[in-house]
């Protein structure tokens, strides 16, 4: 029986019990001072028709899923730690919030259609992966899509994945390359950024 390899958020959670409640609070009370959390979520309602099905993947406490909700789209948002799906059902109901890996990611096996118009995947998700695992979370993503689907991944240089490793890997899975960003605000990927996000469609 092959053992499941853990993530490194659930490593840093081993470490530190404490962390997912405070990464909880943190940006509860960045919402309470009128901070504006939710700008990865604009960019990909702007893509989206009103309606789509989207994959919050590694939805953490639900604040991107939940703003699509409540945009109008219909949102699955899973992330591998309980304590973060809990604040999103409390935080944001209405989509579907399930704990699970997304190096294991079989949402047909739970239930839910593979169609997703849209697959997003922020806050640095990718980084925090086991690196043995990060192919089979972006094959994960391919999987999921609908054929028109595109995948939108965002997460910040120097974290243990470099770029151009990354887009290979998400090449090898399936992933088509549409274009590149170094922020959520649109704002052109040049050699020195420091932050990428990537949209793909399936190849």
């Amino acid at each position: 029986m092959n053992r499941r390899t853990p993530s490194q958020w659930e490593e840093l959670i081993a470490a530190d019990p404490a962390h997912s409640t405070w990464y909880v609070q943190r940006f509860r009370t960045l919402a309470a001072e009128g901070t504006d959390i939710v700008g990865e979520a604009r960019l990909i309602d702007a893509m989206l028709d009103r309606g789509s099905r989207v994959l919050d993947a590694g939805c953490g406490p639900g604040r991107v899923g939940g703003y699509l909700h409540g945009t109008g789209h219909v949102v699955v948002g899973v992330d591998v730690d309980p304590v973060l799906i809990t604040a999103a059902e409390q935080d944001y109901p209405g989509p579907t919030w399930m704990v699970g890996d997304l190096a294991e990611l079989d949402l047909p096996g739970r239930g839910i259609a593979a169609d997703f118009d849209i697959i997003v995947c922020a806050g640095n998700v990718m980084t925090f992966l086991a690196p043995s695992t990060r192919a089979a979370v972006l094959a994960g993503f391919t999987r999921h899509l609908a054929p028109a689907g595109r995948a939108v991944v965002g997460f910040g240089a120097d974290r243990g994945y470099e770029f151009p490793q990354f887009l290979a890997d998400a090449e090898k899975a399936g992933l088509v390359l549409d274009l590149r960003l170094s922020t959520w605000d649109l704002r052109p990927f040049t050699d020195d950024s420091d932050f990428l996000v990537a949209v793909f469609s399936r190849g």
